[in-house]
């Protein structure tokens, strides 16, 4: 693909994803990785979106402090991200068929599904150990095959009852070692070039200017109203992935 193409198309899609992410706190992976799906694979999407996800994900992990009591309820659901990773990348298969186009439809179908279903769950404090580890693992594992970190492990993080402050620091830790697993397991794949260095700076620049302009429109549009046609245009992209990849 021509590389003033791929630039102009990284720098939209992460100019629309840092927006979004802006506007209601979540969906720079999400719509990224799936706005670039359309043009590459699942796999040079995730590559170029380490290093933005990265910095954004640091920042908003150590931004109010606590982070070993964070740490201390967390730590099940990271230990199985990294366990889940290791996985994923031993087992699973890696080529650029469309395989992983489809995967990471149906990953971005079903996470804009529950969204506007708006399912609310609990997880018991009891639970949180053997669950977490559960839910890490299967997070990682899908990470390897879409690129993307929200599923199941946004949801599960949302169901441990944090109030809103330290629910966005602990949504930042888990996709912070969500994107350093991904991109040992995308340099174990040898996705990791230093040609990417181009796009992911260009992504960094974007991804930090649409933020700026999401907070920005907040308070102008409700937040439910943005949230719902976010959740509605992920779930036609997830939908619109998938089919093109079975065809």
């Amino acid at each position: 693909m021509d590389s003033t193409l791929i630039l102009a198309a990284t720098a939209g899609a992460f100019l629309l994803a840092g927006f979004v992410k802006g506007a209601i706190g979540l969906g720079l992976p999400t719509v990224s990785i799936g706005l670039l799906g359309l043009l590459m694979s699942p796999a040079q999407a995730a590559a170029i979106l380490v290093v933005p996800s990265l910095i954004t994900n640091v920042w908003q992990a150590l931004a109010g402090g606590g982070l070993v009591v964070l740490l201390r309820r967390l730590w099940p659901v990271l230990v199985g991200i990294c366990a889940g990773t290791l996985l994923g990348v031993v087992l699973l298969p890696h080529d650029d068929s469309g395989r992983a186009t489809i995967w990471l439809g149906l990953a971005l179908a079903l996470y804009a599904a529950l969204g506007l279903v708006n399912v609310h769950f609990k997880v018991p404090r009891h639970a949180e150990t053997w669950l977490g580890l559960v839910i890490g693992t299967a997070t990682g594992a899908i990470t390897v095959a879409t690129g993307i970190f929200v599923m199941p492990g946004t949801p599960y993080v949302q169901a441990l009852q944090f109030e809103r402050d330290k629910l966005v620091q602990a949504l930042g830790l888990s996709f912070t070692v969500s994107t350093v697993t991904l991109a040992l397991a995308l340099a174990y794949g040898g996705q990791i070039r230093g040609t990417l260095a181009g796009p992911s700076l260009v992504a960094l620049g974007a991804a930090l200017v649409g933020m700026a302009l999401g907070q920005s429109m907040r308070g102008r549009v409700p937040a439910e109203t943005f949230r719902l046609w976010f959740f509605i245009g992920l779930l036609l992209l997830g939908a619109h992935l998938a089919l093109r990849g079975f065809l």
